[in-house]
């Protein structure tokens, strides 16, 4: 598990090539199966293939959805808020396991955030919503691009100053 971390890196260009049904299938399992809250499952995804689409998804929001735009696949991050308080982290467990499936995959992601992001005056998460026909009670979280690798990056090593950052018995 801690080498699937280390090489999990967020990855921002992507090939053509698409994310086959097979591995689709496993990543929205690894949403389905995380946990949440009090068993409360409260996390939905919508896959997005069509390019025209993902281009409309990456104009909900000003800036930092580049990686969107060459992603075969976008995952949209989303919760019922009537049934988890707490969907926002639930959401965020999802989110992560879907990220290290694609990594286990050889596929690469990248997380972009919606959630307390703006589009001009516009939430980010508004326009998501507007767009992909999601209820008025469904936080949006993120969207996750994915997509076959088309840039290497080096894992990610721990040195003394990440070490430093825990601590034991008191803080």
């Amino acid at each position: 598990m801690i080498e699937l971390l280390s090489n999990r890196r967020s990855i921002r260009k992507f090939t053509t090539e698409a994310v086959s049904d097979e591995h689709l299938e496993k990543l929205l399992a690894a949403a389905l199966l995380a946990p949440s809250s009090k068993d409360t499952r409260p996390v939905e995804l919508v896959a997005v293939r069509d390019k025209a689409m993902i281009e409309t998804l990456a104009a909900c929001r000003d800036s930092g959805t580049m990686p969107l735009r060459t992603a075969t696949l976008v995952l949209a991050v989303t919760a019922d808020t009537n049934k988890a308080d707490v969907w926002v982290e639930n959401a965020s467990i999802a989110a992560t396991l879907v990220q290290l499936e694609a990594e286990s995959l050889g596929l690469g992601s990248t997380w972009v955030q919606m959630r307390l992001r703006t589009n001009g005056a516009k939430s980010a998460e508004d326009e998501v919503r507007k767009t992909l026909g999601i209820p008025q009670n469904y936080g949006v979280l993120c969207l996750l691009a994915i997509g076959h690798k088309d840039e290497e990056k080096q894992p990610r090593q721990l040195d003394a100053a990440d070490w430093a950052r825990t601590h034991k018995e008191l803080f």
